[in-house]
């Protein structure tokens, strides 16, 4: 009797051991992947560090280095002293921060608009601004160097950051639009019901809440504006140049210096990172916050 006791228990261990055995597969399959990805993403940025690190010789050899070695800052000095380095670099953040506070003002208001007011042609608001998100940077070149020159803006940061705004805008609004849509009506109105304005409502509810959508497209933003060539190219000259544009300095027509360029290209990118590293934690604590309020 014992033995025919004991046989119906060992089937449940049996199943539940091979469903852990399956699930312990599938997380090491999507953590191989995940892995994979990120070799892939990352890999092209530590090549840029290595070949801003490894002698000039070595940038354009046939058999590639996975290591700078010798290890040389040659490249950074030639960077900082082919032409004026600072300037560019100063002028790419007053756009850049320029772009990220008016496009986060502008794009909170518009998104609050369309989230929370009803009015006549909102539906069609909403499209024009996925259309516009679908027409190709280049295919505006032309009307809007024409739009620049009429209210004469060319070569003009002003001018740039107005120009920066329409591309950074549609994603803006469309992004706060889904994380207002989300904030319930009733936080709003039980805080109008204690006493807050509607303005004061949404200051101290909805806007803690708003915090990690706000600072994602802040930094969308800070990325695109800070990335972008064609059009800094088209309506900046060389004395008003901005970063991205000097990178173009390292090619002549003696050629293309590529260990300099990478040199550039990394002092380039390391306001980004830090940028992103100090925003990360608060955006972080905006999201717990906003988890808790609500």
């Amino acid at each position: 009797m014992s033995a025919l006791t004991s046989r119906p228990s060992a089937a449940p261990v049996i199943t539940a051991t091979a469903a852990e055995r399956r699930k312990r597969k599938a997380k090491i399959g999507w953590n191989v992947l995940g892995l994979l990805v990120f070799v892939v993403t990352v890999f092209p940025v530590y090549w840029m560090v290595n070949t801003a690190f490894k002698p000039a010789k070595d940038a354009i050899d046939p058999k590639p280095h996975f290591f700078p070695f010798p290890v040389s800052l040659e490249n950074f000095r030639r960077a900082l002293n082919i032409s004026d380095f600072w300037g560019p670099v100063e002028r790419s953040l007053v756009v850049s921060a320029s772009t990220v506070v008016v496009g986060a003002v502008i794009g909170l208001l518009a998104a609050l608009a369309i989230s929370r007011f009803a009015f006549r042609g909102r539906k069609a608001v909403i499209v024009g601004i996925l259309t516009v998100q679908m027409v190709p940077l280049v295919a505006m070149i032309i009307p809007v160097f024409l739009l620049l020159n009429q209210i004469h803006q060319i070569d003009k940061l002003s001018g740039l950051v107005l120009t920066y705004l329409t591309f950074i805008l549609p994603f803006t609004v469309w992004t706060l639009r889904g994380f207002i849509v989300n904030i319930p009506k009733e936080l709003e109105e039980a805080a109008m019901v204690d006493g807050c304005s509607r303005t004061g409502a949404f200051v101290r509810v909805v806007f803690p809440l708003l915090a990690p959508g706000l600072v994602a497209t802040s930094i969308y933003g800070f990325i695109q504006a800070w990335n972008e060539f064609l059009y800094a190219l088209l309506v900046m000259s060389q004395e008003h140049e901005t970063a991205t544009v000097w990178l173009g300095t390292f090619t002549t027509q003696h050629g293309t210096e590529y260990a300099p360029m990478m040199a550039g290209s990394t002092m380039m990118g390391i306001p980004v990172v830090i940028l992103f590293l100090l925003v990360q934690r608060k955006m972080a604590a905006g999201l717990t916050a906003g988890a808790v309020k609500g």
